[in-house]
């Protein structure tokens, strides 16, 4: 709904989700961001205060908390959110979860890797068989 521009019923639908108090810093989270993208600074500033108040250690709340204040002027507060923001991507990275056609992939690519030690392996003992059927 926010890349189609939709704002009013994805507003609408995240808040109905607040109500059921699931997964809360990322319905407001997601909450900011299209207040954020209607150009409601207000709203998206406190959306995005109300995920970091559920999850403190939200980098991209904290990080979009930043941008809102840039864009309102207020750049200390930018600035001070921004580098908190950076601060806890290095201290809490995201867990990524890759789809299922992405660990296929990384299978087909590791598994060759994976054998290379035990080819080395069996490419050494034959080496040093044949070199003492020689002496």
């Amino acid at each position: 709904m926010r890349r189609s521009k939709r704002y009013r019923e994805g507003i609408d639908l995240l808040v109905e989700a607040l109500k059921y108090g699931l997964h809360k810093p990322l319905v407001y989270f997601r909450l900011g961001n299209i207040y954020f993208d209607s150009g409601d600074l207000t709203r998206a500033e406190y959306a995005y205060k109300r995920a970091i108040d559920e999850d403190a250690h939200h980098a991209s709340a904290h990080h979009n908390l930043g941008v809102v204040y840039r864009k309102q002027g207020q750049v200390s507060q930018s600035v001070r959110y921004l580098k908190r923001a950076r601060r806890l991507e290095l201290r809490h990275p995201r867990k990524v979860e890759l789809s299922p056609q992405q660990k296929r992939a990384a299978k087909r690519t590791l598994l060759p890797l994976s054998a290379a030690p035990l080819i080395i392996l069996v490419v050494i003992v034959l080496v040093v068989f044949l070199l003492s059927r020689l002496t």
